[in-house]
């Protein structure tokens, strides 16, 4: 079965449990607590809709793993409501954290109710995870709900220990491409890797097959973040529902912007000098292009792509679960939002 056929059929479940955990703050009084939490998972408000929603990346990658492992897929979507809303808690602080005023083309929720709702917006999205996880109980065991729930736990602190090396990283003048990676396996790497070794988990697999598609997951993760540094600078906003200008204009160290740093060229002269202005992006965005950033970055994205693939390939045989996997791996490397 292809990928969009799969996707198809497990979206509307992975919506129905998501509306389930967040249905937990829909009680009286509580109303526009509940209201936040549906816009920013794309629900409701102008704009709502699958745009506004997102791909689900993550619960479909863990379900899909749990399918390609063996086991019953429908068993894990608790698991896979828990990784989307800890994905969206983190989208939540970091949009405050980055003063990023748009997400997916509509208003972030900080810009719509202001910073102090938000983060406990977010803080509601992070408990209701956490509940959600626990559900498995119900629909495998104690044992795999217990397993799955601490790997969530151990994912959730990687998550937040890459986002400070992301902050921190903005003042550090004097950042090394080696130091990229640590941020970015925690930042992005830690929940793709947790959601297929839950996946694993829940198909009660062996400890190498479990070992094979947490790597998998982190290598993969690896390639997706390389791919949105690439559009952070080069990408369509209008495609992104993010403007291009805010990678270079906020100071981030993304990978194109170390491996201009490292050639010590036009690019990282001006760097040094101070704030990147927007007027100045475009402009900024060629000469990093000319240097070979850009061509760089790609090249380490399909490269880390190939060898995620490896890492299935070692576990799954070629059926139509490990094509599927393959995939949607192949969509998030070509994707250009």
């Amino acid at each position: 079965m292809s990928l969009d056929s799969m996707s198809e059929i497990m979206l509307p479940k992975i919506e129905d449990e998501l509306k389930r955990a967040v249905s937990l703050t829909d009680s009286e009084g509580y109303g526009e607590l509940y209201n936040m939490l549906a816009y920013h998972l794309g629900w409701i408000g102008a704009g709502s809709g699958a745009k506004a929603r997102g791909k689900r990346i993550r619960p479909l990658m863990l379900l899909l793993t749990t399918s390609a492992a063996g086991g019953d897929w429908k068993a894990a979507l608790p698991a896979a409501a828990a990784i989307e809303l800890i994905h969206n808690f983190s989208l939540i602080h970091d949009d405050i954290e980055d003063d990023s005023p748009l997400r997916r083309g509509r208003q972030t929720l900080w810009k719509k109710w202001g910073l102090a709702q938000a983060i406990n917006a977010g803080d509601a999205m992070f408990s209701l995870a956490h509940i959600a996880i626990i559900r498995l109980e119900e629909t495998t065991s104690k044992l795999v709900a217990f397993d799955a729930t601490k790997i969530l736990h151990a994912s959730c602190l990687r998550l937040t220990q890459g986002q400070f090396l992301d902050i921190s990283y903005e003042e550090d003048g004097n950042l090394s491409m080696d130091a990229y990676w640590p941020m970015v396996e925690g930042k992005t790497a830690a929940l793709l890797s947790a959601s297929t070794e839950i996946g694993a988990i829940v198909a009660q697999s062996n400890n190498q097959t479990r070992k094979a598609f947490k790597e998998f997951g982190k290598l993969l993760g690896l390639a997706f973040q390389t791919k949105d540094d690439l559009l952070g600078i080069w990408g369509n906003a209008a495609l992104t529902g993010k403007s291009a200008a805010s990678d270079l204009t906020s100071g981030k160290k993304s990978l194109p912007v170390l491996y201009g740093l490292s050639l010590k060229g036009a690019f990282s002269n001006r760097w040094a000098e101070g704030p990147i202005f927007p007027d100045e992006v475009s402009d900024i965005a060629r000469q990093l292009e000319y240097e070979g950033a850009r061509e760089y970055t790609q090249n380490i994205s399909d490269d880390l792509t190939r060898k995620a693939l490896l890492a299935l390939a070692e576990v799954v045989p070629k059926n139509d679960a490990r094509i599927t996997l393959e995939e949607l791996a192949d969509q998030l490397l070509k994707r250009q939002q």
